[in-house]
């Protein structure tokens, strides 16, 4: 069975990137752009895993991660946030929201790979 991730990403060049660096590693990619309506989107797709930005239009990640978390078909999916905002503070806030991971862009191919594999229990 494939493994379905959903990239919640504003930037084009980056969407691209995880899209073809996931796809290469047998991952169907579903990918959104907005903040504002991300919990429907998920809700909709029911993802195995989440990569969710942090700086997004409408709705910023820690606002999405705590709705998703206070949902009940969010509390169990993984979530991985990928963002430039890398200070303690930042990943204090992800933490305390339920983020399952966090990861600082620029990032490597291998340390995605690795990370999406080991929350996903592969």
């Amino acid at each position: 069975m494939t493994k379905s991730v959903l990239l919640i990403e504003d930037e084009p060049n980056i969407t691209e990137a995880v899209r073809y660096i996931l796809s290469r590693d047998g991952w169907t990619v579903k990918t959104h752009a907005k903040g504002d309506n991300a919990n429907d989107v998920i809700s909709g797709c029911q993802p195995d895993l989440i990569i969710l930005d942090v700086m997004l239009p409408g709705k910023n990640g820690y606002d999405i991660l705590r709705d998703l978390r206070q949902s009940a078909e969010g509390v169990g999916i993984p979530v991985l946030m990928l963002t430039a905002r890398g200070q303690n503070k930042d990943r204090e806030k992800a933490k305390a929201l339920g983020c399952s991971r966090f990861m600082t862009k620029p990032f490597s191919n291998q340390d995605l790979i690795a990370a999406v594999r080991e929350l996903a229990g592969l």
